[in-house]
């Protein structure tokens, strides 16, 4: 088990901004300070949906070196409920996790199941998927649910309209996740949780400008941009991470919601950004294809079959130091339990050995030169720096 750091009397809650490397100024090494433990950043943060991260325990966590991972407000409240998490002692507790949780607000999944939700300016009726169960989620009642879960950052409530919605609709969502950011803050009542705001605007930079505007006068603890990867096309969002993640504040932590590939994260620190998530890695594992520095294999291909070389040549990770490609593809193809298991654990080394060696090479000054050999290597022309 890995030794983990606690954040001191003189480490105050929120972020610390350490180091922008000096060929490129954009990439930030930081800390966010929280009362279950520090997080060195730049960070990837694997998804516990639903009080787990899929396929592994805590203590593959541990050996994965994760400081943070998330909790899924939406389905922690329809199951198993607050009245278990509560009476099961919190969801650090429940799920046996000692380090910091962030949680969403629920606001992605309401939304991403409109077809069984109807939205109106106080909040969203919506129909469960489980049982078709009819609830009521607000920007309170967010807060409410994710001060009983008892996260260490919680997201404000935000409506996050589709990629392709008419300007109109995007324009209505990014000023109802305003007004909404408002009565987010005005809910909270635990001090040592933190809330972080959602900005808005769809890939419109001018509406992304507004919304950054907007949130970040109010007074909240870290910002996230919110509504990428939502369907839009990869340049799309990485162009606008590049025009809006620069011009967030400084002093706070910045959070890219939801996109999570190993070029988005070399692409995107060089934009600024400090904290990623996403569901990707592990659902890929699961799905046989797993994380190599020259792309993505497809571990149930038949050129794999008599392969005894591990994953990565050289990965120190507990897959890669036991097992061969060839019974990796066996379990796969078998739908042997383990293989989510291996190829998991993995995936997330991968993902979270990268941002090691991201931050390592901010302190050096050096990241211009891991940028453009891994997106090299994953086929991706590395990104101007910009003036």
């Amino acid at each position: 088990m890995t030794h983990h750091t606690w954040p001191s009397a003189l480490d105050a809650p929120g972020f610390s901004l350490l180091h922008r490397d000096g060929n490129h100024p954009e990439a930030r090494r930081g800390r966010i300070h929280t009362t279950h433990g520090t997080i060195e950043t730049p960070v990837f943060m694997p998804v516990g949906t639903q009080g787990t991260v899929k396929s592994l325990t805590p203590e593959h966590l541990h050996d994965l070196q994760a400081e943070i991972i998330l909790g899924n407000t939406y389905h922690l409240y329809l199951r198993p409920g607050l009245d278990v998490v509560a009476a099961l002692g919190g969801l650090h507790k429940m799920m046996g996790w000692d380090r910091a949780i962030l949680t969403d607000s629920g606001g992605f999944q309401v939304f991403s199941l409109r077809d069984l939700s109807k939205i109106d300016e106080d909040g969203v009726t919506f129909a469960s998927h489980l049982d078709g169960s009819r609830h009521r989620l607000s920007p309170e009642k967010s807060i409410e649910i994710q001060e009983v879960l008892g996260s260490d950052i919680m997201m404000a409530f935000d409506e996050c309209p589709p990629a392709g919605a008419p300007p109109a609709h995007i324009r209505r969502a990014m000023d109802r996740t305003a007004r909404w950011a408002r009565r987010c803050i005005d809910a909270r009542t635990r001090p040592d949780q933190q809330l972080f705001g959602i900005i808005q605007g769809g890939i419109d930079l001018e509406l992304r400008r507004v919304s950054l505007a907007a949130i970040t006068a109010l007074p909240f603890d870290g910002f996230a941009l919110g509504g990428l990867s939502v369907g839009e096309s990869r340049d799309a969002t990485w162009g606008t991470v590049a025009e809006i993640a620069p011009l967030m504040p400084v002093d706070k932590g910045r959070y890219l919601m939801g996109v999570g590939t190993p070029e988005d994260l070399l692409i995107c620190v060089g934009a600024g950004i400090d904290m990623f998530d996403c569901v990707l890695p592990t659902r890929n594992a699961r799905n046989g294809r797993l994380f190599h520095p020259d792309g993505d294999i497809n571990i149930r291909n038949l050129i794999h079959r008599l392969d005894d070389r591990p994953i990565e040549d050289g990965c120190p990770c507990y897959t890669c130091s036991r097992f061969s490609r060839g019974y990796l593809r066996h379990l796969s193809r078998a739908s042997e339990i383990l293989f989510a298991t291996l190829a998991s654990i993995h995936n997330l080394h991968f993902l979270t050995a990268l941002m090691g060696r991201v931050r390592e090479a901010i302190e050096g000054d050096r990241f211009r030169e891991l940028q453009i050999d891994g997106l090299k290597r994953r086929g991706i022309e590395p990104p101007p720096i910009r003036p």
